[in-house]
């Protein structure tokens, strides 16, 4: 059974893409290989054949999904709050990259009759006026009206309405909240777990800056049990498609995991708060009842567990090479 993954060489792609080549399974990647990319797949102990593939090619995307049975499509402009909106430009570059790259995978799933196809979907999606109070918990019926987080949201959400217009392929789609794990971006547009991690390493040659007042919330999603859900996902795939969320279901404020980070360091840095900077929405939190129900799927790695492990993979990446 030949699966195709896009993205299959970046943060989440790439432990898909170990655990389905474990599972023996004959595996094709589609990437636009960058360094940080190629190292991924190193750190995993994973050979394979990378063509480098540019989604936004119709032809190319047709071509490496030919013959594929089942399609995860993970492959998208993305990055943390700086990178996707820190201008007006960044929005329309995240908004028409990953229109094209979204129409031309799923038009190329259609004339390749792919039997499944897993998307990637995001809490981005959901109104971002429903995330400015504190403790926001947020369940699949609040997208009851559009007004999605800047251009990223607004493309994740054109993704999921094509997607419902599809009747010939079983769909699951994954609205993901901020997962976190080896293998994240450590450069301009890393996450803020990663980002602090960095940060701390650094210290005191970089100054530990946080975002904000601390105080806004996320929830955070260790990589591995992100893989285990888009796996049940596969299995669960339908048509019309199954949409869920995929997150801890456990509020963490940032102020919180900057001090985790500091514990984590053995330093005695001093956090600097700096509320001039964007933060993003107040609070999100994934309600997963109705992942737990339908896919027989729950986190397993405590949020402890994933800090250390993703701590100490960070402190190795950084010894090895220099992250600008």
């Amino acid at each position: 059974m030949k699966t195709v993954v896009t993205g299959g060489a970046g943060f989440i792609g790439s432990h898909l893409l170990k655990r389905l080549l474990d599972q023996g399974r004959e595996v094709v990647i589609a990437n636009d290989f960058s360094r940080g990319d190629r190292r991924n797949l190193t750190d995993l102990g994973i050979q394979i054949d990378c063509p480098v593939i540019d989604l936004r090619d119709f032809a190319q995307a047709s071509k490496i999904i030919q013959g594929a049975e089942t399609v995860f499509h993970l492959a998208a402009r993305i990055g943390g709050i700086d990178y996707l909106h820190g201008s007006s430009l960044s929005e329309l570059e995240a908004l028409q990259t990953n229109l094209v790259i979204d129409a031309n995978v799923f038009k190329a799933c259609r004339e390749n009759r792919v039997r499944k196809l897993v998307y990637t979907s995001s809490t981005a999606v959901y109104p971002v006026d429903l995330q400015q109070s504190p403790n926001v918990i947020i369940s699949e019926d609040a997208l009851s009206y559009f007004n999605p987080d800047g251009g990223y949201g607004w493309a994740k959400l054109m993704g999921e309405i094509q997607l419902g217009w599809i009747w010939d392929i079983d769909i699951g789609i994954a609205r993901i909240f901020n997962v976190y794990g080896e293998n994240s971006v450590l450069s301009g547009s890393a996450h803020v777990i990663a980002d602090l991690m960095r940060k701390a390493i650094l210290y005191p040659k970089e100054e530990f800056i946080v975002w904000g007042d601390g105080k806004q919330s996320r929830d955070f999603l260790y990589v591995s049990d992100c893989v285990d859900a888009l796996l049940k996902l596969e299995e669960g795939a339908s048509n019309p498609p199954v949409i869920v969320n995929i997150g801890s279901g456990e509020t963490v404020s940032i102020g919180t995991i900057a001090e985790k980070v500091v514990r984590l360091s053995g330093k005695d840095i001093s956090i600097v708060y700096d509320a001039t900077k964007p933060v993003g929405p107040l609070s999100r939190t994934a309600d997963i009842t109705k992942a737990k129900a339908l896919l027989n799927w729950q986190p397993k790695v405590s949020l402890d567990d994933g800090l250390r492990r993703t701590y100490s993979w960070v402190q190795r990446r950084l010894s090895e090479e220099d992250i600008p």
